[in-house]
C-alpha cells in the first residue's frame, strides 16, 4: 500500500474504504465498490453560512463579512475565464451539484462513464476561484432571486422561524443565502478573503465511492491539485444565552395546513456533537414520537398529525436542536402531546422494549446507507468534519445505553422550548 494510505475497516459490517494523506495537504477517502456502474464524489470545505467572523493567524482582527458569503461563493466557483464548469460536466455525462449548509460547503459529481475526467473537473473548478466586480454583481441579482423564493417556502420558512425563536445571537438563524441587503455588500476582494481562508486543502476533504480505486484518485490528485502551506484562522460564534428567545412564534403565509416545528434548546455552544451524542439524541426522538411510536399512531388516528410528521436532530458546529416537524391544524395540541411523552420518561424511563425497537430501526436505516454510494459519500465528509470516521457511528450503537437515552430526554425542558408555526 502506498505510504501516507490508510485502510479503515469494519470486520462485522465487512465494510473498509481507505483514509489517504495527499501530499497536497487534503484529505482523501475512497471507498471502492466494484459492484456499483456509477461512482460518486464530493469536495467539501468546513466553511458554512455561520462562519462570517474569522482571523487569520498574526492578525490582531477579525474580519466580518456579510451573510450569505458562503452560499454566494458556492455558486461563484461554478464559473471561469473560459468554460462554466456545469458546460464541462455536460461534456463528460455528469451529473454535477453543490450546496452550502450551515458550517460547510461541498460540490460534487454522480457519474457511470467518464470518471477520471470528471473528478479532474471537479478538482481543477474547485481549487480555481476567479471573480470579478462586474460577475459579482450579476450574481447578486440571481441569488436574490433565489432569495425571494425562497422567503415563499413555507417549509423553509418554518425553520428559520423557529431558529430565530431559539437563538438570540448565533448566525445559524440567519438564511443561508443571507439577505438581498447583506449580498449587496460582497465584493470580489472579499469573496478571494473568503476563499484563501477555508477553501485552503487543510481546511477541505474529498471523498469517492462507487467503481473507482485508490490509485487512480491519488494520481488524478497528483495531476490537478498544487500542494499548499496549511492556512491557521480562527471562528467566532457569538455568546449565547442559555434560554430561548421566545416559547411561540407565528407567521401567516396563506398555507392550506398550518406547518409547525417544535424544538428544544440544548446548552451547546462551541464544537460538534460525537457520533454517540448524535445517536442517543435521534434515538431519544424515535422514543418520544418516532414513526413506529405509541405517540404517533395515536396522534395520527385523532388526526392530529399526518404522514409528514418527522424529527431531527439539528445539529452542527456551535448548535444542537432536537426537533419535531409537520403539518397540523391543532400545533399546540401537537406539542402539549410530546411535552406529556416527554414528562412520562422523564417519570417512568423508557421500556426496554421501546428502547430496542428504536435502537434496532435506526441501526438497520444507517446499514441502508450502505446500498448508496451518494449516502456514503456524504456520510463519510459528515464524519469526518465532526472529528470520527464512518464507523464510528455504528460502534456507539453498540454502546449506547437506555440510561444514555433518558438522560437526553431529561435535559429536554419544554420550558426552553419554541413552537413556530406557518398559518
Amino acid at each position: 500500500m502506498e505510504l501516507g494510505v490508510k485502510k479503515i475497516q469494519n470486520d462485522s459490517l465487512s465494510e473498509e474504504y481507505f483514509e489517504i494523506d495527499h501530499k497536497s495537504g487534503l484529505k482523501i477517502f475512497v471507498m471502492p465498490k466494484k459492484d456499483f456502474s456509477g461512482t460518486f464524489a464530493m469536495f467539501g470545505t468546513k466553511y458554512g453560512s455561520v462562519d462570517t467572523c474569522f482571523k487569520l493567524e498574526g492578525e490582531k482582527e477579525y474580519t466580518k463579512v456579510p451573510e450569505g458569503i458562503a452560499h454566494f461563493l458556492e455558486h461563484k466557483l461554478f464559473e471561469s475565464e473560459e468554460l462554466d464548469a456545469f458546460v464541462r460536466f455536460e461534456k463528460t455525462g455528469a451529473n454535477a451539484n453543490a450546496f452550502t449548509s450551515f458550517d460547510r460547503t461541498c460540490y460534487l459529481f454522480r457519474c457511470s462513464e467518464n470518471f477520471e475526467k470528471s473528478l479532474e473537473i471537479l478538482l481543477d473548478f474547485v481549487t480555481s476561484p476567479y471573480f470579478t466586480e462586474e460577475t459579482v454583481r450579476k450574481e447578486q441579482g440571481i441569488i436574490g432571486q433565489e432569495i425571494r423564493m425562497y422567503q415563499d417556502d413555507p417549509d423553509w420558512q418554518v425553520l428559520f422561524t423557529l431558529l430565530g425563536g431559539i437563538y438570540h445571537n448565533n448566525p445559524v438563524k440567519i438564511d443561508i443565502a443571507g439577505t438581498i441587503e447583506s449580498i449587496s455588500k460582497i465584493t470580489a476582494k472579499l469573496l478571494y478573503s473568503c476563499y484563501n481562508t477555508f477553501y485552503n486543502l487543510s481546511n477541505m476533504t474529498l471523498a469517492v465511492v462507487g467503481n473507482a480505486d485508490v490509485d487512480t484518485v491519488i494520481k488524478i490528485a497528483d495531476k490537478i491539485i498544487k500542494p499548499q502551506k496549511p492556512v491557521k484562522f480562527e471562528q467566532i460564534i457569538p455568546d449565547e444565552p442559555d434560554k430561548v428567545v421566545s416559547n411561540k412564534i407565528e407567521r401567516d403565509m396563506g398555507v392550506d395546513v398550518p406547518k409547525f416545528a417544535l424544538g428544544f434548546k440544548e446548552n451547546h455552544k462551541t464544537g460538534t456533537r460525537t457520533a454517540k451524542e448524535i445517536v442517543c439524541a435521534s434515538i431519544a426522538l424515535d422514543n418520544i414520537a418516532g414513526k413506529v411510536s405509541p405517540l404517533y399512531e395515536k396522534m395520527l388516528s385523532e388526526g392530529l398529525i399526518n404522514t409528514s410528521f418527522s424529527n431531527e436532530y439539528f445539529t452542527g458546529r456551535g448548535f444542537s436542536i432536537p426537533i419535531f416537524t409537520g403539518e397540523s391544524k391543532y400545533p399546540e395540541k401537537v406539542r402539549d402531546k410530546i411535552f406529556e411523552r416527554i414528562d412520562e420518561i422523564k417519570a417512568n424511563g423508557i421500556s426496554d422494549e421501546d428502547f430496542d425497537i428504536s435502537k434496532k430501526r435506526l441501526y438497520a436505516r444507517e446499514l441502508r446507507s450502505f446500498n448508496n454510494i451518494d449516502d456514503l459519500a456524504n456520510n463519510i465528509v459528515d464524519c469526518y468534519m465532526n472529528g470520527y470516521d464512518l464507523f464510528s457511528v455504528f460502534e456507539a450503537y453498540k454502546e449506547i445505553t437506555k440510561g444514555d437515552v433518558t438522560d437526553v430526554i431529561k435535559n429536554m425542558d419544554k420550558d426552553n422550548s419554541c413552537l413556530s408555526i406557518i398559518k
